[in-house]
């Protein structure tokens, strides 16, 4: 039977198999021990005790095109009370506030606040692209997005024929998803901003405010814009 100083001196591994799923996204135990440079069998202890506290779930891997034999594998993901833990920037007031400005405002009002809220995309865009020009629109994005509370990262797409399409905007956490839940202004709102900053249409796929474990946004392949 493990004690609890065995527990105590546990947590930090724990936090840091979370904080490892909350910045990658949902993850097999394969990848997380290799993320960690952990044993599977030490992952998976981890794991099962994180999701017998209600911090993460497991859910079966979604396979894309041809599905190999044998069982898909296991991944892993943070639940809503494992994100809360992450000192997200919401509360039940900011709710409240929405809904205040949606009853005297009217929806407008709220798409309004939605978009002012986002105006870091724009006005951070151009000088993270400044500072470092190699970077593709997505990873300037990513870098926006992870400066302003989310954890972001960039997948590349599977190619069409042999052609890249486009890279993933992955934003692993998500300071105001709950917010969102109700109100997908926000949500709508980010989208509308990197469209715009690209000048292009973007397809968001997935939000972590609508259960989905990261909110992914489809980055069309854009040629590089040459030096003046």
């Amino acid at each position: 039977m493990r004690t609890a100083a065995t527990l105590d001196g546990d947590a930090p591994t724990r936090d840091r198999v979370a904080r490892t799923i909350l910045e990658n996204g949902p993850s097999t135990a394969a990848d997380l021990a290799r993320r960690l440079d952990l044993t599977p069998a030490a992952v998976r202890r981890h794991l099962d005790h994180l999701v017998s506290e209600g911090v993460v779930e497991s859910r079966e891997q979604k396979v894309y095109g041809t599905r190999g034999r044998g069982r898909p594998a296991r991944i892993f993901a943070l639940t809503e009370a494992g994100r809360d833990s992450f000192d997200q920037q919401y509360d039940d007031l900011a709710v409240q506030a929405l809904r205040f400005l949606a009853e005297t405002q009217g929806e407008e009002a709220v798409v309004e606040f939605a978009r002012r809220r986002v105006a870091f995309v724009e006005r951070d865009y151009a000088a993270v692209l400044e500072v470092d020009p190699d970077l593709t629109p997505a990873e300037a994005l990513a870098k926006v997005f992870t400066q302003n509370g989310y954890a972001a990262s960039v997948r590349d797409l599977a190619p069409v024929n042999g052609i890249s399409v486009g890279e993933q905007l992955c934003q692993q956490h998500c300071p105001v998803s709950h917010v969102a839940h109700e109100f997908p202004q926000l949500c709508e709102a980010e989208t509308e901003a990197i469209g715009a900053v690209l000048g292009t249409h973007v397809q968001r796929l997935a939000t972590i405010a609508h259960g989905d474990g990261v909110c992914t946004t489809c980055i069309p392949q854009t040629p590089k814009k040459e030096k003046a």
